[in-house]
């Protein structure tokens, strides 16, 4: 009797316990809107867009060697993850003059991965102050126009974020300082961001095939 309870303990509870919160992402998770349609970064530069692409978008600002560990702990937490997906991008804002450190980040980080889908958008210093208040957050860019938080944004340009989080009560963006928010937070969020269009998806064509 009792190897059998313990058999239920370490093999039949830990997969109840991952269809149950499995189902509940796919069927009933939807993460909140937080902003509707912010502007669109081609605005700022017209090779990058944000329409019908989920985005993870940040501020790297002026000063980007100081941001190169964010942007390594956002490659390897959050882009690896789920790079494989068509229409999952990186978009970065930087001011203009930025280039060549730019250059060197995406250099230092194709070493890691492939580096296709990191975006960077330039503007300039006024360009980006008025595209990052499009997005109405309670975060602030620094004196270098950047900020360690990224923000998911979907398809038809809203920014998502979580309304009722434990520990911020409404969170519009995730530290890339903290390994921690991006493994236990960010990710899921993006999961859930993925399976939402994923199921979107499969039921446009079940009512295509009737």
């Amino acid at each position: 009797m009792k190897k059998a309870f313990v058999l239920v303990v370490l093999f039949i509870f830990p997969l109840v316990a991952y269809l149950f919160f499995a189902s509940g992402i796919n069927n009933f998770g939807r993460l909140p809107i937080l902003t509707e349609k912010i502007p669109n970064v081609s605005e700022l530069d017209s090779k990058v867009n944000l329409d019908d692409k989920i985005t993870i978008l940040g501020f790297l600002g002026s000063d980007i060697e100081r941001k190169k560990g964010n942007a390594f702990n956002l490659n390897q937490k959050i882009y690896k993850r789920f790079s494989d997906f068509n229409d999952f991008q990186i978009v970065m804002v930087v001011p203009e003059g930025t280039e060549e450190k730019v250059k060197s980040l995406k250099d230092e980080l194709g070493t890691l991965s492939d580096v296709e889908k990191w975006n960077f958008a330039y503007g300039s210093k006024e360009e980006i102050k008025t595209f990052f208040q499009g997005l109405k957050t309670n975060v602030s860019l620094d004196e270098n126009l950047g900020t360690t938080y990224v923000f998911i944004i979907d398809k038809d340009r809203n920014l998502r974020g979580r309304n009722d989080d434990e520990d911020e009560g409404v969170m519009y963006g995730f530290n890339t300082t903290s390994v921690a928010e991006l493994n236990n937070k960010m990710e899921d969020d993006v999961k859930i961001i993925l399976a939402e269009y994923r199921l979107a998806l499969k039921k446009n064509n079940a009512n295509r095939s009737k």
